[in-house]
């Protein structure tokens, strides 16, 4: 009855959300007027795993603790101080963020492994619970991809790449494409533009070429059809502007 198990999710928009953390509290016998122990057992870059936390909540300074706080309210605050700096606590990690999220995402493929198979069943229905629960993270967009479509009068179809920065394999960037069409009609002048945007993960293979997306060519097709059909809905309304009328566009 001294030695509970939890899990608690990352806290939102950091580098944690989406993760799940395993962990065990260990009350003393004169709960609730003195403080619990706590400890992680998921990796996750900020605590050492199965290493006892030192907080102001924990027991390493009874002089904090509150006997009106309850077990709820101590977890709720080991979430809030995840995001902090970790200064020279023990037990406190201090890795990149680019870890951190890595180490949320792989938390939430398998709970540790810990204790008794008893125990251990606890912690993998528990898991089965959170996961139930807790939505995955979103995908970070460190950057985005533009390609822009350039020509002049009367010429095809053109993508030129434009890279905003380097990104690692494995994360997705957004793709942009804006696809732009000019024309002439006697006098009158005009331009159509189309923009579109999609995500994709990130292949580093300089050695290879890279083939296309079958997405990337409907998407493709699908803007250049756009366009076309916007250049005859124009083109009718000028005609019949210019008194041609709905037969002289029946003709074409």
């Amino acid at each position: 009855m001294f030695e509970w198990q939890f899990a608690i999710r990352g806290p939102s928009d950091t580098e944690f959300e989406g993760g799940i953390y395993h962990g065990r509290i260990q009350l003393p016998a004169e709960y609730p007027f003195k403080p619990p122990s706590f400890m992680l057992l998921t990796p996750n870059g900020r605590f050492e795993t199965q290493t006892k936390i030192c907080l102001s909540i924990s027991n390493y300074h009874p002089e904090h603790w509150q006997p009106s706080w309850s077990v709820r309210t101590a977890l709720v605050a080991l979430i809030a101080f995840m995001p902090t700096e970790p200064g020279r606590a023990l037990g406190a990690l201090d890795y990149p963020k680019e870890v951190r999220r890595a180490l949320a995402l792989k938390s939430r493929e398998a709970p540790p492994k810990f204790g008794n198979p008893e125990r251990q069943t606890l912690i993998n229905e528990i898991h089965q619970y959170m996961l139930s629960k807790v939505p995955p993270p979103i995908p970070q967009l460190p950057q985005t991809l533009v390609e822009h479509s350039t020509h002049g009068e009367g010429e095809g179809l053109q993508l030129n790449h434009h890279n905003g920065g380097a990104a690692a394999e494995g994360e997705f960037v957004e793709v942009v494409r804006e696809f732009h069409w000019h024309g002439d009609l006697g006098p009158y002048r005009f331009g159509i533009s189309v923009q579109l945007r999609t995500t994709r993960p990130v292949r580093n293979e300089p050695d290879a070429p890279r083939l296309p997306f079958v997405g990337d060519r409907i998407l493709t097709y699908a803007a250049v059809g756009l366009i076309i059909a916007i250049g005859l809905l124009l083109l009718k309304k000028l005609l019949i502007a210019n008194g041609y009328g709905a037969g002289g566009m029946g003709s074409l």
